[in-house]
């Protein structure tokens, strides 16, 4: 008889688990029926973007007129940024995400776990602003995650917070990286036929010869080159990506009246003028700014560094060190 209890309570914990596998098992927003929260918008309507972070952090976003652009419904940019441009591919996903939120997983409908959740106006993950071409704004909090796959959400001015799979905090983050192409300079280097690089070290030239190598102007007969490191400078002038853009407009501070190096490609194509200006000591990122672009751009200091700091024996091989002779000497 106490064998059969016991067998009967194992069930009974079986059943539970399994429906609290059930009830709290994070499901796909389809899979789950509700109604939808903005049942008359379309991500397509969506005109402008503030998101802003639990450090406060905040980005903003706005879609512009293309001017001659083959996307007929506008360009995303940065506003604050003279219009630095974003990427669409980025933006569309969470807009899709947003316009799909349904009812159909409710949390709770008290004001009291807002903070707990963290979906409160001075509590949250993310708040995002946004507006559409009619001139109305909603306001989106995203809170706390309780499981893989699953962000606690609310709508500002409602009491209600759901649970979504939908969007969630890593794909909205509150600063430009996350929404611009990383990439402010690429140059092939293969197309790459000289460069002249100026730093407070010295003007260093070097030309790709025929073997498809590298030589510097003013080699001694006696210097050789070390093409690695040579190689990995041009790199560095060639190709560049962004920390933060900083807008058109020079600043004094950007300090481009004396920069810390110039890096000049010649190309088939044409010529291609980087200007590394200067450092900032808070996070040691330098200003640069390239004649394809007409934005100035911080990146980090590793990606200027040889363009900064290398000196004519950093492009060259060091002779070997001399071996000490052994004394001849005897007693």
């Amino acid at each position: 008889m106490k064998k059969r209890h016991n067998q009967i309570l194992v069930g009974i914990l079986v059943v539970q688990i399994i429906l609290s596998v059930v009830v709290f098992w994070p499901r796909s927003s389809a899979a789950v029926a509700g109604e939808p929260l903005f049942p008359d918008l379309e991500s397509g309507d969506v005109v402008a973007l503030t998101i802003t972070d639990a450090n406060g952090d905040e980005i903003r976003l706005s879609k512009v007129d293309g001017g001659g652009s083959t996307e007929p419904a506008g360009v995303w940019v940065l506003p604050d940024v003279d219009d630095y441009p974003a990427q669409a591919d980025k933006i569309t996903p969470l807009l899709d995400g947003i316009t799909g939120l349904t009812t159909g997983r409710l949390v709770t409908r008290t004001d009291a776990s807002q903070e707990r959740l963290q979906v409160a106006p001075d509590d949250f993950q993310r708040r995002i602003e946004f507006e559409t071409q009619a001139g109305t704004t909603y306001i989106l909090y995203l809170g706390s995650s309780p499981s893989y796959g699953a962000t606690h959400f609310r709508v500002g001015g409602q009491s209600e917070t759901y649970l979504t799979d939908a969007i969630s905090t890593w794909e909205t983050g509150a600063t430009a990286a996350s929404w611009i192409d990383a990439a402010y300079l690429s140059v092939t280097l293969a197309d790459v036929n000289k460069v002249t690089l100026e730093n407070h070290n010295g003007t260093f030239v070097f030309v790709r010869a025929e073997e498809d190598n590298w030589t510097m102007e003013g080699l001694a007969e006696d210097e050789t080159l070390t093409e690695t490191n040579v190689t990995a400078t041009i790199r560095q002038a060639a190709s560049l990506n962004i920390i933060d853009p900083l807008g058109k407009a020079e600043q004094a501070s950007y300090g481009m009246d004396e920069p810390n190096a110039v890096a000049t490609l010649e190309t088939d194509a044409g010529t291609i003028t980087l200007r590394v200006g200067a450092k900032d000591p808070g996070d040691n990122s330098y200003v640069v700014i390239s004649s394809e672009s007409p934005y100035y751009v911080r990146v980090s200091e590793y990606s200027v560094r040889n363009l900064v700091e290398n000196t004519r024996d950093n492009f060259l091989e060091l002779p070997p060190t001399p071996t000490p002779e052994e004394s001849t000497d005897t007693q």
